[in-house]
């Protein structure tokens, strides 16, 4: 299994202005902080199941803009109805990463359904997302940077990562109104570096 916060930094190594990275509750906000401080990065820090309709709502307003959601597989079982809204939607601009640990991590690793027969890229597909994979080994992950960040969508990709306990990596930016503001500007390109 691939190692969580290995994954999101080489997916985000040398990135261009592009993508808008958003990411869901818990540990993916954690690994997006982890991978590096960028004003083009917002983390869900409270909101559970809150992170794909945003993902979604930023992709259709800023359709010029590759959005990107980091989300894990509690975070997506919990709205799975977003996927269908975003296959529904379609835009082309957005790409959604599963990171798949088959555990709840932030409330004591309880098995999520993906350990037992529920598969996240056979229910994105039945949802009707074209375009999906699976990942389990770092040879492949080249290949879905490629897919994620330069593929039309809407995209739907699984990491089967390890569950593995890692500590806290705090946003810069903890208080939401100043992490929203933060964010907005690097939207709308104002002070973005």
């Amino acid at each position: 299994m691939l190692r969580r916060r290995a994954l999101v930094e080489a997916l985000l190594e040398n990135r261009s202005e592009n993508p808008l990275v958003i990411s869901s509750l818990g540990s993916s906000t954690w690994d997006l902080a982890a991978a590096g401080d960028n004003p083009r990065n917002f983390g869900f820090i409270g909101a559970m199941g809150q992170a794909g309709p945003f993902a979604l709502g930023l992709a259709l307003a800023q359709s010029s803009r590759r959005v990107l959601l980091v989300a894990g597989d509690g975070e997506l079982l919990m709205s799975l109805g977003v996927l269908a809204t975003v296959a529904n939607q379609a835009p082309a601009n957005l790409a959604i990463l599963a990171l798949d640990n088959e555990v709840y991590g932030e409330t004591g690793g309880q098995p999520t359904a993906t350990a037992g027969r529920t598969d996240l890229e056979l229910v994105a597909q039945g949802c009707g997302i074209e375009t999906t994979c699976t990942i389990r080994a770092e040879d492949e992950i080249e290949a879905l940077r490629s897919l994620l960040l330069e593929t039309g969508g809407p995209v739907f990709a699984v990491a089967k990562i390890d569950p593995e306990e890692l500590p806290l990596a705090f946003p810069p930016s903890f208080d939401g109104v100043t992490a929203m503001n933060r964010f907005r500007e690097a939207v709308l390109e104002r002070g973005a570096s």
